[in-house]
């Protein structure tokens, strides 16, 4: 049977709005994980068959193809093609999907999937707001809007519904934020990111180099208390989520290189884990963030595991009602659960989010000496990647 490999997985530290990964275009930030996937794996870049990389703002300095445009600011030579995906928060967690399959066939045998997002250079709404502003109209069509009648697609609404369809209090929301801090705490001073992170030199805004390095996700908060967690205002009035228990505002890169017994017999490479299983799923997109729920033990039924199978899960952290109401549904352990910390501290690069994520796991795996991990994220539009990955 075929097999899809994870042969390297790296990750630029998150940076904040506005701070130390501001100076750097996101197609060169694109490129310094290219860049390094190629130097921990080995690769000749000319055996890279393709370049997949998600991106939710695809405008600006985003578009026109981004994933084509990183690699033409990498090293990799002009005959390796690029194209980008948006399935919005998922989009980089698709990217790896879309790369296996291809390798799977026996189409290609090297891929290298990834995601880039710049929230700071290329805000987020962007492609929602420019268009409206020069009168091109919306993305709600009528036959949508005759659907969902008097709806407003969010977010943030959505994460509202859930903390109430799943009966969690705010003082539970900051209680798992300070958790999500204190476990990125723990794992940066012990030097856990470091086999994913690839450090990149700050830049000024002017793009030149400072000779420093960024090597800590900036969002992590050192100093965190529950007192100054639950001070935050409420999102919305009578609400219980606040901008402390959302994922943070974020630039960043990751990527992941996949290969199949071809390409891995070319490369001569230890893999670090086996695609298990990967599967998506619709689901309701005005509650939008539950799909991880139903789409989680889909996967695991299909899989035929258990969620007491699985050693260690990420669940994205896009409001923290999302992991405590999948924690709940699927009576699943919650010290299993995002151990170094999730999107609200390390933060949400939108479409980089997928593969740091996966980055993020299969070396934890690794560390910790276990088989199975299992990765998904509520997704815009109401829909989930699921992706379960076996350590080698």
């Amino acid at each position: 049977m075929a097999e899809a490999y994870i042969v390297a997985a790296v990750r630029t530290a998150g940076g904040r709005r506005g701070g130390k990964l501001y100076g750097w275009h996101p197609v060169d930030l694109a490129a310094q994980v290219i860049d390094a996937l190629l130097d921990r794996s080995g690769i000749d870049p000319a055996a890279v068959d393709d370049v997949i990389l998600g991106c939710v703002s695809q405008v600006g300095e985003q578009a026109t193809n981004v994933a084509r445009n990183a690699v033409l600011a990498s090293r990799l030579p002009e005959s390796v093609p690029g194209t980008s995906v948006d399935r919005q928060c998922g989009s980089s967690q698709q990217a790896l999907h879309f790369a296996a399959q291809a390798v799977l066939s026996g189409s290609m045998d090297a891929v290298i999937a990834g995601g880039v997002e710049s929230m700071t250079r290329v805000p987020m709404f962007s492609p929602n707001a420019l268009p409206a502003k020069a009168g091109m109209g919306r993305y709600m069509s009528p036959a949508m809007q005759a659907r969902y009648p008097d709806v407003e697609f969010s977010q943030f609404a959505g994460a509202e519904m859930m903390a109430r369809k799943y009966g969690i209090e705010k003082a539970a929301l900051d209680r798992y934020a300070l958790e999500s801090h204190h476990r990125a705490v723990a794992a940066a001073q012990s030097g856990r990111f470091d086999d994913e992170v690839v450090p990149v030199e700050i830049r000024d805004a002017q793009g030149a180099g400072t000779g420093a390095l960024h090597t800590v996700d900036e969002g992590i908060r050192f100093d965190a208390s529950l007192e100054g967690i639950s001070a935050v205002k409420l999102i919305a009035e009578g609400g219980r989520c606040t901008a402390a228990t959302a994922s943070q505002i974020c630039d960043g890169a990751s990527g992941v290189l996949v290969v199949n017994e071809r390409g891995l017999k070319a490369l001569g490479a230890r893999p670090l884990a086996r695609i298990h299983h990967m599967s998506v799923l619709g689901h309701d997109p005005v509650i939008m963030l539950e799909a991880p729920i139903p789409a989680t033990g889909r996967a695991l039924e299909k899989a035929g595991l258990k969620i007491r199978d699985i050693d260690l899960y990420e669940v994205n952290e896009a409001f923290a009602p999302v992991p405590l109401a999948w924690l709940q549904s699927l009576d699943a352990d919650p010290a299993r659960l995002n151990v170094n910390g999730g999107a609200i501290a390390l933060g949400h690069p939108l479409g980089a989010s997928g593969t740091r994520l996966m980055a993020t796991l299969v070396h934890a795996l690794h560390r910790q000496g276990k088989r199975y991990g299992l990765q998904t994220m509520c997704e815009g539009g109401g829909m989930a990647n699921v992706t379960i990955v076996e350590r080698l």
